[in-house]
């Protein structure tokens, strides 16, 4: 089962970025162009809440069921419900460094489904195209919560 890891520091406290995620408009801002995020129902984050959404990579539409599990002030984790992979899971862990930065770590253990979504998945979610994706959330991350102020 394939695995991604990646962690960024952030000059906000912890309190910020847990407000930050907490945020319904948060998977609109940290998705990278060009694909398009259309959001069909985004429950508040707290256990067992639910977010339906369909991302557009080009022409080919994703829909998404995802299932919030774990939620606390340090983190939570999507758990996709139904989507295009055959396994989704998406933990967010939030670690206090100092009163004024956050370390935000996010690991990903998914699995790819047979056939043409399988094809499509192993694309989208390769190595480089998450390594890019998150990249661009780091950079989106740190700037809206230097934006806020904290």
């Amino acid at each position: 089962m394939p695995v991604f890891d990646y962690s960024f520091v952030v000059d906000a406290p912890l309190a910020a970025v847990r407000d930050f995620h907490r945020d319904t408009s948060a998977l609109k801002r940290l998705t990278p162009p060009p694909t398009i995020v259309r959001l069909h129902s985004i429950e508040p984050l707290a256990e067992g809440s639910v977010s339906t959404f369909t991302l557009w990579v080009g022409p080919l539409p994703l829909r998404w069921k995802a299932v919030h599990r774990g939620v606390t002030d340090r983190g939570f984790t999507d758990v996709q419900a139904s989507g295009p992979a055959a396994k989704w899971e998406h933990t967010h862990t939030f670690v206090p460094l100092d009163a004024g930065r956050t370390e935000i770590r996010e690991h990903i253990e998914y699995e790819h489904k047979r056939g043409p979504w399988g094809i499509v998945t192993r694309l989208l979610f390769s190595w480089p195209n998450l390594q890019l994706m998150f990249a661009y959330r780091a950079w989106v991350t740190r700037r809206c919560l230097a934006r806020s102020g904290r």
